[in-house]
Parts: C-alpha cells; structure tokens; sequence
C-alpha cells in the first residue's frame, strides 16, 4: 500500500510560519535541499493544499528550461513535470496544471483509494491546513520535520486545533550543516 509522507519546515517551538506568515527563518542549504529531493526516488505524486497548490503552479514549471535555475530545482521542476500532482480544495473549480487532480471533498474516502492504487508514494509538501486535516483523519503515513534551530515565541502551529493525542515513532533522525535537524516519524499503532 502507498504511503502519504508528510514533509515541512518548523521552528523549534513548533512553528511553521511567523504571525504573519513570515518563513524567512527556514535554513535551506544544499543538505537540507537534498534530503527533500532525496524523495523523487520514493514518490510520484505532490499533494498540496489550495494556497501551496496555487503557488507551485505558477512557480514550477517555469524552472523546467530556467538556464539560470538551480540544477536541483530544475531535477524538481522535471520530477513535478512527470508526477501526479492532488490539490486538495473545496474553493477551486478546476486545476490546469498538467497531471492535476482536483479533491474538493470526502479527503478520507479519496485518499484511502489512492492509497490502494499501484504506484509510488505520495508526497504532501507544505500545505499546513491540509496536513492538520489529514492528520485529523489518520492519513498520514510518515511525518518528516526539518526542525531549523530558531524560536519565533509566536506564530501558526504545525499541530495547532488537532483534536486528539497523536503518538509518533522515531525512524530516522539526521543533523544538517546550518543546524537543521530533520526528523522521521511514523505513526505509532495503538
């Protein structure tokens, strides 16, 4: 069965974003760049949120011949070019991004079916309130946390309104140059 892996940035206080909307904290070097593109192997489909969603298409596929782009951004571009992308909104009317699928409602129905489908897993990138609503609903298989060594004191919680305790096991943990620390849990079965 394919798996949804869940991958973002957080500050130490468990923030994914400043009050106001601020991310100019994330520490993204060539280790931490690698480690997410790390998943092109592992996966062939992008999930997003309606706001992520609207903000990778616009943005990536002009990096596919950006001569200027960054050869790792252009390995993304071509990745994201090939895979299956999911926008998961209830405001959208339609998607034009080539390989889009539009999920307006029922998240737990679609993506069990999605899940059962043959092919690699699924990439949920970003998309913060799609991710809170995915984990209300027990559909994400691995949690990757690129914890950057700072604490804004306020902010939008990663795990903010979650409705019930969420136990986690610890797969994999990896320091970066920079001090970022990138954690891999799954879900622990009760």
């Amino acid at each position: 069965m394919r798996k949804i892996i869940f991958l973002i940035h957080v500050t130490l206080d468990g923030f994914i974003a400043g009050p106001n909307g601020e991310m100019d904290w994330i520490v993204y070097n060539n280790e931490v760049a690698q480690y997410s593109y790390d998943l092109h192997d592992t996966t062939d489909t992008a999930i997003y949120g309606r706001t992520t969603y609207e903000m990778m298409a616009a943005y990536w596929p002009t990096m596919l011949e950006d001569p200027n782009g960054d050869p790792r951004d252009r390995t993304h571009a071509h990745w994201l070019e090939g895979a299956t992308k999911i926008a998961v909104s209830s405001t959208l009317e339609s998607v034009d991004w080539e390989n889009t699928i539009l999920i307006r409602d029922n998240l737990a129905e679609e993506f069990t079916k999605l899940k059962q489908q043959q092919g690699k897993d699924m990439w949920l990138l970003g998309s913060p309130t799609l991710a809170r609503s995915m984990m209300q609903l027990n559909l994400i298989d691995e949690y990757r946390l690129n914890v950057n060594p700072v604490v804004l004191g306020s902010g939008k919680p990663l795990f903010g309104e979650l409705k019930h305790q969420m136990n986690l096991k610890l797969i994999e943990a990896k320091t970066f140059e920079g001090g970022v620390v990138a954690l891999r849990y799954e879900p622990q079965s009760e």
